[in-house]
């Protein structure tokens, strides 16, 4: 069996690990407790290594943008697709949907199958690419859910240096963006996570590598999935993958980009799953509004879990499909015919269930017409 396929089902294996220890954890304290470690702990250390370990190559340096693009594409195209999947405007689940849908992670979803089938070489632009993406959910998605949240509890009536002084003291309170500001000082400086004494790079590494398996518990006891939830998230990440086909189909075409492994990586970093990073920023809100009811929430805890955990094993399975397809998947149409297929079935659903919702409103008119004729005859 091949060793990424191995990696993918030693990931979803977590997952389920997590889920049937649901029964171990009885209260939402005990669930609370491991994400408070991932956020304060785990995720601020994996950050630092990973903005430390950054090597700028200026001949790469358009590959950050493009990624940046992409991210920037989803984020002002889905609130227009959102409302066609019953998704409301102005809900918490609009809002979480419409923060985690443009973010990437292809650390966990992407990487390890651009290393074992396209290479080292592949591999390096791909984390170059993710500079790109790391600006826009670490800094922009963040901006934008402090603003969301701020405007919905009123925090406008307030004058606009009030506001920023409000998102810039949530900001410098949070350790993520502690050691953001002090690895990006560090850098400036010159050094590197060699540079520091062995206990404080030692610790740090140990805290980092208990992140990808506490993430994946974590999704596995947090996760709530409804029936008619499953379905609408289901034809949310098809039609994400759909866009991103479509995108990277028109940037070819405008390119003129012909070389298979190139085309290859640019779908698989484009179909990488939801990153856990804007969730921290939904967390750290979440904490904000401990006594505000659940309905005048920024955001909606649950549904972004659900999103995470289905999006996980349908980005696997589309990254392993693009990588094994070879020369059959970068030609243009057929970029455009996956594109196309993948729409249909994002919409199929909905469309079923408007169809449905308008055929069961027929019959109940019908008999009323029908009475309403005869009284007329």
């Amino acid at each position: 069996m091949d060793i990424s396929f191995q990696k993918t089902i030693v990931f979803l294996f977590f997952i389920f690990i997590g889920f049937l220890l649901k029964a171990k954890f009885k209260s939402k304290e005990e669930v609370t407790g491991i994400k408070k470690i991932i956020l304060n702990l785990a995720l601020p250390a994996t950050i630092f290594i990973a903005l430390l370990g950054v090597q700028v190559k200026l001949n790469l340096l358009l590959l950050p943008l493009l990624a940046l693009g992409l991210n920037l594409l989803l984020f002002l195209v889905f609130p227009l697709v959102l409302p066609l999947l019953g998704i409301k405007k102005n809900t918490s689940e609009f809002r979480t949907a419409r923060l985690l849908v443009p973010s990437l992670a292809p650390g966990l979803s992407c990487f390890p199958f651009v290393l074992e089938f396209l290479g080292e070489g592949y591999l390096a632009k791909a984390a170059m690419a993710d500079l790109g993406n790391k600006v826009f959910v670490l800094v922009i998605l963040y901006l934008v859910a402090m603003n969301w949240y701020l405007r919905l509890h009123e925090k406008k009536q307030k004058r606009g240096s009030s506001k920023i002084g409000d998102m810039l003291k949530v900001m410098v309170s949070e350790p993520v963006n502690i050691f953001i500001a002090v690895a990006l000082v560090l850098l400036g400086f010159g050094l590197n996570m060699d540079s520091l004494p062995f206990v404080i790079s030692e610790t740090l590494q140990k805290l980092s590598l208990i992140m990808t398996p506490l993430v994946l518990l974590f999704i596995g006891l947090a996760v709530k999935i409804k029936r008619k939830q499953f379905v609408q998230i289901f034809s949310l990440l098809s039609l994400r993958a759909s866009l991103v086909f479509l995108i990277c189909g028109l940037f070819v075409a405008f390119t003129g980009l012909q070389a298979q492994n190139e085309i290859a990586l640019l779908l698989a970093f484009g179909l990488s799953a939801c990153s856990f990073w804007p969730y921290a920023h939904i967390s750290t809100i979440d904490a904000l509004e401990n006594d505000t009811q659940a309905k005048k929430k920024t955001f909606h805890n649950d549904y972004a879990i659900s999103i995470l955990a289905l999006s996980f094993p349908l980005s696997t399975l589309l990254i392993l499909g693009v990588l094994n397809a070879g020369a059959v998947i970068t030609v243009l149409p057929n970029i455009f015919l996956i594109a196309t297929i993948l729409g249909i079935l994002g919409f199929s659903v909905p469309l079923f269930s408007w169809s449905k919702k308008s055929l069961k409103k027929q019959k109940l008119l019908r008999p009323k017409l029908d009475s309403a004729r005869a009284e007329h005859i």
